[in-house]
């Protein structure tokens, strides 16, 4: 069938969640005008499949007609919208954890991802290790979640704490936050890259959409298995 997203030069991977149990999702970035409005559109009708935008700018959204953007849940801290949520796997929660605030943009994408997947979600934010014990009050709390997405930049050192308190999977996103040699983002990764904690998987700098996605497959695979 021939929609007006094939006519702009988007196809999409309808056949993605199938494969993977995971649906395609729109990375707005990079993306003109033209094409996001396109897709906004066909994907705000009700009998349209919602689709999660990502990286989608909160002035780049504001320009669209309010005939589009009226039908969308939009979240300008993460830059996410999308029209509704997907019926979740049933069981299962993960926990995301950031190291601060200033990390809040990384946190809400990887959050707001598992809410339009239909996974429970809890957020734990300002756990940096500079004040160990703000980790600590929480961390009876996050351990009861089944998967825990750990989000920091500057030196990382969360991933590594974490990943010495707890046996559950951990997915660790460094951010670009921080000053100088911080480097964007590039000594956050090496940090978590070298983490003495075993088991702890890293995700590329700022993905919480990957993040969110690899804590999906787990949780997926938790409830094929129950």
């Amino acid at each position: 069938m021939t929609t007006a997203a094939t006519m702009a030069g988007i196809l999409f991977d309808h056949g993605r969640t199938a494969r993977i149990g995971l649906p395609e999702a729109v990375f707005c970035q990079g993306k003109s005008q033209e094409a996001l409005c396109v897709l906004l559109e066909e994907h705000s009708h009700d009998h349209a499949k919602p689709i999660l935008f990502t990286r989608l700018e909160q002035a780049v959204f504001a320009s669209m007609p309010e005939t589009i953007t009226k039908k969308y849940d939009y979240h300008p801290l993460s830059r996410t919208a999308f029209t509704a949520c997907l019926p979740g796997p049933g069981k299962g929660r993960v926990a995301v954890v950031s190291a601060g605030t200033a990390d809040s943009h990384v946190t809400w994408e990887a959050a707001r991802t598992l809410q339009y997947l239909g996974i429970a979600t809890t957020v734990h934010e300002d756990n940096g290790v500079a004040g160990l014990w703000r980790l600590t009050g929480n961390l009876d709390s996050i351990d009861t979640a089944e998967v825990i997405i750990v989000i920091a930049g500057l030196d990382a050192a969360l991933a590594s704490v974490m990943g010495g308190l707890t046996g559950k999977p951990i997915f660790a996103v460094p951010t670009s936050v921080g000053y100088g040699v911080a480097r964007n983002g590039e000594a956050a990764l090496a940090s978590m890259l070298v983490s003495c904690a075993p088991g702890v998987a890293v995700l590329n700098i700022d993905n919480g959409y990957g993040a969110a996605c690899a804590a999906a497959r787990v949780i997926n695979l938790v409830n094929t298995q129950r």
